[in-house]
């Protein structure tokens, strides 16, 4: 029995009670609900611990999905899993056990149940106007401090239409999506939403913030426009699906909010009320709120956010604050516009039922800012929020007042750069500190900040940009708003179209990509070759790939940068390799590929540029003292060719990853448009006249001899892999594939919520144990060999590598009446560019991004790319019947072995293939997957034995 009065949580825990009730809600977080239920049985303590709301509601969130609130959380999650019927009654009656309390608890359960009617606290912090010019507006305020105007969306339609009442009767069965601490999507109908809010009491209110409801509901965009002040938007130069997302309408009950957070890639917003009151809380670019932790990765650059709800906040943190470390505040009203600088931690309360709609942009204030957020490296990214305190080792200067201006304020001097304890009485204990993963130095940095306070000024935040990132190749922050492709299209439509910004846009592409430094290296090349200089229309790389890529007049300059010297190495010297090959064997690919004019190396030596030119052949003297391959080639070979890079090209020398080498090609710009930029003007025929002709110049990459491999690269013994019968040119294929097998669950969760998580638990058990078992020979019923045929592969052949023009010629046209010779147009692909990421593979591999990328899903298309390439997914000595031989095998499913090269893929293909099939996010087997996907390879007819031999 337990006993009652105090000792009722000591004797219902037993050992467990030396826990404090907070680790003892997190322990039981962590089980499944079925355990929770268990547990619920053990005691009293443990039956109120395990029947928290909270603890249900994360049960509920960690699931996702559609959300049809059923009063309580434990209801909804247990509906939602199908752990209990619809007419069983979950809610029992009610049970009381006296000698038990818990602070913890009971703060919990008081901001369930709080009310903010009464919050009105508005002294007036933040400027009011009622509203100002764009000559007022852009000196005293852009880029500079918060204001709020009171009539600036006086006869937006949704002042009078966006109430909750009449939003439910126009919208009521429109799905939304709704904001959540957890990677599942959560999305209700509005009806559902509204039913949830009069029910709830949460402590951190659900609320409605969703990015898509101009697409889900397109009317609502037409009650209300930008205010005059913010439509200058930069990002407006992209396509809608390049940009990032920038609008949202958000509707939240009393005591939601968002917690404190700096905006997106440092973009600026305005938000405006249409009905409730927000209370917002604001601090200066640099001010870490108190109780907040800012994480930096010094991997990639992400950008966490450790903090308080909002609410939270209010009650537990805020009251505990000097009168000086207290943010800007206001209050919101109904028709108020709130405009939010770039950099400005922010923290939002509602305190009524509320609906309002923002939008971020990026504005001539703020590019520069925004641009500067992009750049790879995470020391900069800490001090654009968290100011002088993400510099290690350096202590803070207590600053007097903090104005509405670019200069922060600090806090005591006492207080740690780690950790800051809050003035004020109370346990209370609130962090406003930088935490790094490992320790970085920027000596140089310190010396120039000893007498420099923080300051939001892009010449000073520049200066903690980590110098030796390559900022065109690194790998981006996955914080980042926009990915590192659709910057440089971003950069480069912004300096064709808006010529008269050009200082402005330099400056920033200099931040991002380092464009600088890429010109430079064009200049040089430039001049070596008797180039023409170029333009000022041309001082900015063109296309979304890897590489610095320049158009000058009718020439294409690359720079190849990508992954290292000894990577980019050997993508050039492959590639010349190649294109000597074509002219050896007289391919009728040479006619679709562009034609090289130069090629060689840039170096950078005492402060200026020279070139070495290079052929591919031979090893050039400036890269021999760096790869000192023992390899004793004949004359005339490419020694860093395609069995090198094979072998060797991914694996960047320690000596020569980081020094300034550069290999460069030069060709003569192929006619033709970019198939990415025309694809949406084509029609269905010019689509599949495309697929043709593209199946075509795939056969005749696919049919090209591979070189001789040389004995030094010949698989060593011992290597547990690759069997001694087994072909050398598989060696590095099967080795990379076994790896990324090894960590694949941890490889799937990096693309976040783009793949059904029950997919990922299961994609173990549907690879092969044994990588080698995609591509290494099978023996058919007559002992004949039967294998995955290795060949040259492009690797990268997508929209933007393809480009097509219309070709008229003379044929026969039936009009039903009549027949007669006319003039036909048709569609061909011209040329196909960009073979520096060439290598040996399955043929395959290469269907991956032209069925995804280019036809989209496209069965069609696909279906007409098949009947022009002709060529088998599987040869042997005798091609007879050849699947017939090994039907038994799910290795010789053409099917089965692209889906396990898209789960293996260096890039989330996965996520554009659960793009492209909606329907198969509710996919509960890779089977699914690989059926919809894929099966369209299993009818494709197979040539007779003569083609094939």
């Amino acid at each position: 029995m337990e006993a009652a009065g105090n000792g009722r949580r000591d004797a219902a825990l037993g050992g467990l009670a030396v826990l404090p009730d907070e680790l003892l809600c997190a322990v039981v977080d962590l089980l499944q609900p079925t355990d929770i239920g268990r547990l619920a049985c053990v005691s009293s303590v443990m039956y109120i611990l395990c029947n928290e709301e909270p603890l249900w509601m994360s049960k509920y969130l960690s699931v996702g999905g559609r959300l049809e609130y059923k009063g309580s959380w434990k209801k909804t999650t247990l509906s939602r899993l199908s752990l209990c019927s619809e007419n069983n009654e979950i809610e029992q009656k009610a049970r009381h056990f006296d000698g038990f309390n818990s602070l913890y608890l009971y703060r919990r359960w008081y901001r369930c149940f709080t009310s903010l009617s009464s919050y009105s606290f508005d002294n007036g912090h933040v400027e009011r106007k009622d509203d100002l010019s764009l000559d007022q507006f852009r000196p005293q305020y852009d880029g500079k401090s918060p204001v709020l105007l009171s009539k600036l969306v006086e006869t937006w339609p949704a002042r009078t239409k966006w109430t909750i009442q009449q939003l439910v009767l126009d919208y009521g069965e429109v799905t939304f999506r709704i904001s959540q601490r957890s990677p599942q999507k959560i999305i209700m109908t509005l009806k559902d939403y509204v039913s949830y809010m009069e029910l709830q009491h949460d402590e951190d209110p659900l609320y409605i913030f969703d990015d898509k409801f101009g697409e889900s509901t397109p009317a609502l965009l037409e009650d209300y426009s930008v205010p005059h002040l913010f439509q200058d938007d930069l990002f407006d130069v992209l396509d809608y699906d390049q940009r990032p997302a920038f609008r949202w309408l958000i509707i939240g009950p009393e005591r939601s909010g968002a917690s404190w957070h700096v905006d997106p890639g440092l973009t600026s917003a305005w938000n405006t009320l249409l009905c409730g009151r927000k209370r917002w809380a604001l601090y200066p670019p640099g001010r870490v709120p108190g109780g907040v932790t800012v994480h930096v990765s010094d991997e990639d650059g992400d950008v966490d956010i450790e903090t308080p709800t909002s609410l939270q906040w209010w009650l537990d943190i805020y009251p505990h604050l000097a009168e000086h470390e207290k943010p800007l505040e206001c209050t919101q009203l109904p028709g108020e516009t709130i405009f939010v600088p770039s950099g400005w931690w922010h923290c939002v309360l509602n305190l009524e039922t509320t609906v309002a709609v923002t939008q971020n942009f990026v504005n001539q204030s703020n590019f520069e800012h925004v641009c500067l957020d992009m750049a790879p490296g995470h020391c900069h990214k800490g001090v654009c929020r968290a100011g002088l305190l993400a510099v290690p080792g350096k202590s803070i200067r207590d600053i007097e007042n903090h104005p509405p201006g670019t200069v922060s304020k600090w806090n005591h001097t006492d207080m740690t750069r780690t950790e800051k304890r809050l003035k004020g009485s109370g346990p209370v204990r609130a962090s406003n500190s930088v935490d790094q993963c490992s320790s970085f130095e920027f000596s140089d940095v310190h010396e120039s900040l000893d007498n420099q306070i923080f300051s939001y000024n892009v010449d000073f935040l520049s200066q903690f940009l980590e110098k030796e990132k390559d900022h065109y190749t690194s790998v981006w922050s996955p914080t980042n708003p926009i990915g590192q492709r659709e910057a440089r299209e971003w950069l480069r439509r912004l300096w064709v179209l808006k010529p008269e910004l050009r200082e402005l846009i330099w400056k920033g592409a200099c931040l991002a990509i380092n464009v600088d430094k890429w010109y430079a290296c064009l200049e040089e090349i430039s001049a070596c070759h008797s180039l023409p200089p170029p333009s000022e229309d041309e001082k900015l790389p063109v296309g979304t790939g890897s590489n610095p890529v320049f158009i000058v007049s009718d020439n294409v300059i690359k720079i190849y940068a990508e992954g290292g010297l000894g990577y980019s190495a050997h993508g050039l010297g492959t590639e010349l390799e190649f294109y000597d090959l074509l002219q050896k064997v007289g391919s009728p690919l040479i006619n679709h590929i562009p034609e090289i004019i130069a090629s060689g190396f840039l170096v950078y030596e005492d402060g200026s540029y020279r070139t070495v030119p290079w052929d591919g052949k031979g090893m050039p003297d400036v890269l021999a003292k760096y790869y000192p391959l023992e390899l004793s080639y004949a004359n005339g070979c490419f020694p860093l060719g395609l069995w090198s890079k094979q072998q060797f090209g991914m694996d960047s020398s320690p000596d020569a990853s980081n020094k300034p080498i550069w290999p460069y090609m030069v060709t003569r710009k192929c006619k033709g448009d970019i198939f990415a930029r025309v694809r949406d003007t084509l029609s269905k025929t010019d689509l599949l006249n495309l697929a043709s002709s593209l199946g075509v110049q795939m056969r005749n990459i696919h049919l090209l001899p591979l070189p001789l491999p040389h004995v030094e690269l010949l698989p060593q013994s011992g290597d547990s892999n690759v069997k001694a019968n087994d072909p050398p040119e598989w060696k590095h294929v099967i080795s990379t594939l076994d790896g990324r097998k090894k960590n694949i669950k941890k490889h799937l969760a990096n693309w976040g919520g783009s793949i059904p998580t029950v997919l990922i638990e299961k994609a173990e058990e549907y690879l092969p144990p044994d990588m080698g078992s995609l591509i290494k020979f099978v023996k058919d019923d007559d002992g004949e060999l039967v294998y995955t045929f290795p060949c040259w592969i492009h690797s990268d052949i997508m929209d933007d590598n393809i480009l097509t023009e219309r070709a008229t010629k003379m044929g026969s046209f039936t009009d039903g009446k009549s027949t007669g010779d006319t003039e036909l147009e048709r569609l061909n692909v011209i040329h196909i560019i960009d073979f520096s990421d060439l290598s040996i593979g399955d043929p395959l591999c290469d269907l991956i991004p032209l069925h995804l990328d280019v036809f989209h899903g496209d069965i069609d298309l696909l279906r007409e790319y098949l009947q022009s390439y002709q060529l088998p997914f599987l040869r042997g000595k005798s091609n007879n019947d050849i699947y017939k031989s090994v039907q038994n095998s799910k290795f010789s499913r053409a099917s089965y072995r692209a889906m396990c090269y898209c789960i293996l893929h260096d890039d989330n293909v996965l996520g554009a293939i659960f793009g492209l099939w909606k329907e198969l996010r509710t996919a509960t087997s890779w089977e699914d997957v690989e059926h919809l996907v894929w099966d369209e390879l299993n009818r494709y007819q197979q040539l007779p034995p003569a083609v094939c031999s």
